[in-house]
């Protein structure tokens, strides 16, 4: 009897050891060294003007993507830019198949609650777009409720799709709603703000689409890391320093978002 007590405690002992060596382990964990050590700054995007998209040599730019490399800079790492589907963007960060999304993200409760994200750096809204000569006609989330829309899955507009009981039909980008209603597929489209500025309209890829005055939230953008990251903080300082020295005001003002920007304090 005593001999199975012994080993009945040995093991317990054991036990709480193990567990106590696999917590100091875990809280030893850093994503900082981890993204050194390799030597890229893996960023998880979208084609989302103006925050992520290619210019005419296929290079990523956009004020999102010039900041994640400003950032990487700082790390002495390069950033890489990966294209991720948006509605999985949690489980990419969860696999380390990326190390950050960067993407014009609205910090949403979900996001939040999911991600290690960083204090919000841009404002932004959802706005509905439609043909150009049917705008001046939508000017009240009751009007707007008899279209048919096209969103992005997984996304702010998406979730005010719902929220405001409108048919709507999920895809796997903004671009490609837009172009569900440049296509005329769609009636409408539900767009990031910045994104509608950069894209439709008169001098835009869609000069035959126009956002309408209703917007459907407004909201801000953050960038989001694995739970319990220390990157996200570190973003944080790197974002006081280039709002500092006013790097951050630059970069805003090559992509037209510069009336967007959040001090950081």
């Amino acid at each position: 009897m005593k001999k199975r007590l012994m080993a009945l405690i040995c093991a317990c002992a054991m036990l709480v050891s193990l567990t106590a060596c696999g917590k100091s382990s875990a809280s030893g964990d850093s994503d900082l060294e981890y993204i050194k050590s390799k030597g890229t700054l893996v960023v998880g995007i979208t084609d989302f003007a103006p925050m992520d998209y290619k210019d005419d040599s296929g290079n990523w730019i956009g004020f999102d993507a010039d900041m994640a490399v400003k950032v990487a800079e700082s790390l002495g790492v390069k950033a890489e830019f990966v294209e991720i589907d948006w509605d999985n963007k949690i489980l990419e960060l969860d696999n380390k198949s990326i190390d950050v999304v960067w993407n014009g993200m609205t910090l949403t409760d979900e996001v939040k609650n999911s991600m290690e994200c960083t204090k919000p750096y841009l404002n932004n809204a959802q706005v509905v777009v439609v043909s150009s000569d049917k705008a001046a006609s939508i000017t009240s989330v009751d009007e707007a409720s008899k279209l048919n829309y096209a969103v992005e899955a997984g996304s702010a507009g998406e979730a005010a799709a719902q929220e405001n009981g409108f048919n709507f039909t999920s895809l796997s980008s903004q671009s490609d709603a837009v172009m569900e209603v440049a296509a005329g597929t769609s009636d409408a489209c539900i767009i990031d703000l910045l994104m509608a500025g950069a894209m439709v309209g008169e001098g835009t890829s869609y000069p035959d689409l126009a956002a309408t005055s209703v917007e459907l939230t407004t909201e801000e953008y953050g960038v989001g890391c694995r739970k319990g990251s220390d990157l996200a903080a570190y973003i944080n300082d790197q974002f006081k320093s280039l709002y500092a020295d006013g790097t951050m005001n630059t970069i805003a003002e090559t992509y037209g978002v510069q009336y967007a920007i959040l001090e950081q304090k």
